[in-house]
């Protein structure tokens, strides 16, 4: 099998998918914009091949990268980066190349434009917030007047809380569309509740190889804008309404064969017409893994390892490794150079010691929703996670 890999040393825990590819037994070809040297060790084992390519948005040049592969090893049967940043190219390459083990071009739509998957969620059944296009003043004024203040504006495509915006008042919406970015946006009905992702690794006929939760904090744009601290947590066991609702999800959108990552809201407030406090809402779907270390997190939550359920579902359409039984909470808590905390670096590595299973500085880019500094434990339940992440941010 010989499996071309876009971007495999970013982020860097994506090397993981190669080694598990590569031990799997697949030709594993990777095409990336940094130069070989500068490959971590245990990608270059991974790596049947390399192929660098100074600007991955350079479509010609990557198109060359995968024709050269094509030329040298035969049919590609798999291309995939993983990452929203290329799904839309990742597409074209498959369309252009008749790679059919994935998204095809004339399909992104569906799953890249946040107003076109709202078709699919009530296909699925799945309750989800009002949504306009926000063309002019006049048209969002009038979609106001249908919901009300507040309303979120977002771009239609995008990723994260980049460039989206909160709006509460006329102020508001008059301040937005002064400075709107020159792109799409959409706008929706305001929401109360906490982000719960629905995790899963998918076989061909788009059913769950692994299903898990994690529980993000209600608005990532406050935490960019006003520079929060971020935390967020992998529980033990997904609920099963979240399951049955991501398994319609995915059905509705026809995914197969991926990795995916959709995002619900679990309403904390009621809402009419969409539900009571504790039912679940959709928001967005994501067909790719989460960001930053979530995978690890997931494998820390469930004793798991989702880079080898992800390769083995790519060659043998099954999961080989069963549930391990222990399961636990997986935390995230990060800290900002910015600002003042009560305990220090060794305070948290004392108290917790064993329990804390990543600690790092992140990449710069990474920073503004991330944070500077960021430790991550397994702790044995909510209690025990929400009281880490006191300990970690507590301020002075």
């Amino acid at each position: 099998m010989n499996f071309v890999y876009i971007s495999p040393q970013f982020p860097k825990h994506y090397a993981n998918f190669c080694d598990r590819l590569h031990k799997n037994g697949v030709t594993v070809l990777g095409i990336g914009d940094t130069p070989y040297d500068d490959l971590a060790e245990e990608l270059k084992e991974a790596l049947t091949e390399y192929y660098f390519v100074p600007e991955l948005s350079d479509y010609d040049a990557v198109f060359r990268a995968v024709a050269f592969f094509s030329f040298k090893y035969g049919k590609i049967d798999w291309l995939e980066s993983n990452n929203e940043f290329w799904l839309e190219q990742d597409a074209r390459l498959r369309t252009d190349f008749h790679i059919t083990t994935g998204e095809q071009y004339e399909n992104i739509g569906r799953i890249k434009h946040k107003s076109a998957m709202k078709e699919y969620y009530a296909k699925a059944g799945v309750p989800t917030a009002r949504l306009a296009k926000v063309t002019d003043y006049e048209a969002a004024r009038a979609f106001i007047g249908q919901v009300g203040y507040p309303v979120i504006v977002k771009p239609d495509t995008g990723v994260g809380a980049t460039d989206t915006f909160k709006l509460e008042n006329d102020e508001d919406l008059g301040r937005f569309f002064a400075n709107k970015p020159d792109a799409p946006y959409v706008m929706e009905d305001f929401i109360t509740g906490d982000i719960c992702s629905y995790d899963a690794i998918l076989d061909n006929e788009g059913n769950p190889l692994l299903e898990s939760m994690t529980v993000w904090p209600p608005s990532v744009m406050d935490i960019v804008i006003q520079q929060l601290d971020l935390s967020y947590y992998t529980v033990d066991h997904a609920p099963e309404a979240l399951k049955q609702m991501g398994r319609a999800t995915v059905k509705s959108f026809g995914v197969k064969s991926r990795f995916v990552h959709l995002e619900f809201f679990r309403l904390t407030k009621a809402k009419q017409g969409l539900g009571e406090v504790g039912d679940f809402v959709g928001l967005e779907v994501n067909m790719r893994p989460a960001g930053g270390y979530t995978p690890d997190m997931i494998d820390f939550a469930h004793s798991t390892d989702v880079y080898q359920i992800w390769a083995d579902m790519v060659t043998d359409n099954v999961r080989k490794l069963p549930d391990s039984g222990e399961h636990c909470y997986c935390v995230y808590a990060s800290r900002r150079d910015c600002h003042n905390y009560a305990h220090s670096h060794e305070e948290i590595l004392e108290r917790y010691g064993e329990a804390i299973v990543m600690c790092e500085r992140m990449p710069e880019m990474m920073v503004p929703q991330m944070g500077n500094q960021m430790y991550t434990a397994k702790r044995p339940d909510y209690e025990a996670a929400m009281e880490f992440i006191r300990f970690v941010q507590e301020q002075v």
